[in-house]
């Protein structure tokens, strides 16, 4: 029951990649492309024409060179050699009208494959963070890749291999029937049912094995990339071996699922020969009866072995065709899963523009939670003024991270309203959303390029000299200028090149490019040393400056002299104020300052003993 299921299930899925691919071979206003695909359509019905026909001048040749039978009308004048060259320059002709469809048709495939790839390209960026930290990158880059690999070889083949085929297979039938006798066809005919049925056969047996093949490819590449990304954990804990061990492990299976294929895949071949040798020999035998009893010329003979080589070389293609049509489909089909993604965060019909005259940010009895059932945020009523650095503390998995994220609409709030001067950030577009927000995390990641490409990022069309000019505010310009390449300088994959405290300034450099209203600190220095801190300190407070700062930290001394304060505890403020009043009220943050207290001071203290 449940392969039937699975198998109609997956017939379904190929269906609706077909239905999704072909509105690629006919867009609407795109008259170009209608014209190349019909001029493609037209070259390839020559094409077979002149293929089915080509025979007849090699019997023709046959015949005047063994002197047997009258000349046909066709052929009065050429003679031996001229009916020689006329073959010839049929099969040349045949081949270059294909060649001419390939090249015609070429513009119509690649451009499908690289809408198709941009469209999944930015459907995935749009998906909620929910999806993506639920994914492996590895995996779902096998996924994109194998797809839009299939795009082009989709289109082609299902409209000029499958199609083409039968037409020529039709004409060379009806050609055998008329031309010689109607056995000739029933042979043929018997032969390639029989094929087609084996082929189809052992190919969907086939395609599960591919399947599985694929499954342990992409396991393994996601193991692989997941591995190359932690790379300092690896070393870390110096399990490299280990590593090794889980990706010869994944390996190992791709492996045994590979041979299975290639063997399954000899067995589909001799198959085929044995199946086509024996119509072969089946039609051969006929014509060989017919030229013993004068029935049939030596060309006539000829002439049938020359269809059936023809009819043998797009069947042997056949099995291929199909398994790769089959694969593409099953490629594809993963996705268009993926393009089916509903988008968890979406505009509204008709949203528009965030306009920011202050950057006060409102939020109104919010409640939220990843999990509907572990609620996070519990009812969070908080006001930022325009223009006033409002910090949130409070112990992990409070909710602070999370009010970071709801600001940048990483998630829609599942009650209550958040609101940018006024204006429900559910609203407005999420573009001229993001484009009034920036943010420096804990830990900045950089792109695999630049320096000044990862500064430039915050703001692409900024000159050089407003690049340099962020580096500057960043204090990072002196560093930048001492290295041999200068803003030219590459960071490495994530940045691994430079230093904690050199990435977090890349990072202030790129968010003051972008020059945004309102300002996102989500516990921007606790990953620094206490000297690099209070350094990166000192910019963020100055890049703060006529900017509404909403400012999530874990060291309550970088926060102390924030305009208010706000302690957040299981999902609900617990107290705000500012650092003196907070302190004076003795109550939670206090608690928190004191523990803090206490512990730098054995920190400086231990810092001490060993300079001593």
């Amino acid at each position: 029951m449940s392969d039937t299921f699975s198998a109609e299930r997956e017939r379904r899925s190929g269906l609706r990649t077909i239905r999704k691919v072909a509105p690629y071979l006919w867009p609407d206003g795109m008259g170009w492309v209608k014209r190349r695909v019909v001029l493609s359509m037209l070259a390839l019905l020559v094409a077979k024409v002149i293929s089915v026909s080509t025979p007849f001048f090699y019997k023709a040749a046959v015949d005047a060179l063994a002197g047997e039978g009258a000349d046909p009308a066709w052929a009065l004048g050429l003679g031996a050699v001229g009916l020689t060259v006329a073959y010839g320059l049929a099969r040349l002709m045949g081949v270059g009208f294909q060649q001419v469809q390939n090249m015609i048709f070429a513009a119509v495939g690649q451009r499908a494959l690289r809408q198709l790839a941009l469209e999944t390209f930015t459907h995935i960026h749009r998906l909620s963070m929910r999806y993506h930290i639920t994914r492996k990158t590895g995996g779902l880059s096998r996924i994109i890749e194998r797809g839009v690999k299939g795009v082009e070889f989709l289109l082609r083949f299902l409209l000029f291999s499958i199609g083409p085929l039968v037409l020529e297979l039709a004409l060379i039938g009806i050609i055998l029937a008329v031309v010689f006798d109607w056995t000739y066809l029933a042979i043929v005919a018997v032969t390639i049912g029989i094929y087609i049925w084996f082929t189809f056969a052992v190919t969907e047996w086939r395609v599960k094995i591919r399947k599985e093949m694929n499954e342990q490819d992409t396991d393994a590449n996601q193991k692989a990339i997941d591995s190359l990304l932690n790379f300092e954990t690896v070393k870390y804990f110096g399990a490299e071996a280990r590593e090794a061990e889980r990706y010869d492990g994944a390996m190992e299976r791709y492996v045994a699922a590979a041979l299975k294929t290639q063997y399954t895949l000899g067995f589909l071949n001799f198959g085929q020969s044995f199946l086509i040798t024996c119509g072969l020999v089946g039609v051969m035998v006929l014509a060989a009866m017919g030229v013993a009893d004068g029935r049939l010329t030596v060309g006539d003979f000829v002439m049938v072995n020359a269809y059936m080589i023809q009819i043998t070389m797009p069947l042997n293609f056949l099995g291929t065709v199909y398994r790769e049509i089959r694969q593409s489909l099953i490629d594809m089909g993963d996705m268009f899963d993926l393009l089916e993604q509903p988008q968890e965060v979406s505009d509204k019909p008709g949203a528009k523009a965030l306009k920011v005259t202050g950057g006060e940010v409102s939020f109104e009895d919010v409640h939220f939670g990843y999990d509907p059932a572990r609620p996070i945020l519990k009812g969070v009523t908080l006001h930022v003024p325009a223009g006033q650095t409002v910090a949130i503390v409070g112990p992990s998995g409070s909710g602070k991270s999370t009010i970071g994220r709801l600001l940048f609409r990483f998630y829609d709030v599942g009650g209550g309203a958040l609101k940018i001067d006024g204006q429900d950030v559910r609203d407005v577009t999420q573009d001229s959303l993001h484009a009034q927000i920036g943010v420096v995390p804990q830990d900045t990641v950089l792109f695999n390029d630049t320096i000044f490409y990862n500064i430039a990022y915050g703001r692409p069309e900024a000159t050089r000299a407003e690049v340099i000019e962020a580096a500057r505010a960043a204090k990072i310009d002196t560093f930048i200028e001492s290295l041999p390449e200068g803003y030219q300088t590459a960071v490495g994959e994530r940045g691994l090149k430079l230093s904690g405290g050199e990435k977090q300034r890349v990072g202030i450099a790129r968010t003051l490019l972008k020059n945004p209203p309102i300002l996102l600190l989500d516990e921007a220095t606790s990953a620094l040393d206490t000297e690099t801190e209070v350094e990166i300190q000192s910019e963020l407070k100055a890049m703060g400056k006529g900017r509404t700062v909403l400012t999530i930290a874990h060291r309550l001394s970088t926060i102390a002299d924030a305009d208010r304060i706000v302690v957040l505890e299981k999902g609900v403020i617990v107290e705000e104020g500012t650092h003196d009043e907070l302190l004076a009220a003795e109550g939670r943050y206090y608690g928190l300052w004191q523990r803090q207290a206490s512990g730098e001071e054995d920190e400086d203290r231990s810092v001490v003993r060993e300079a001593g």
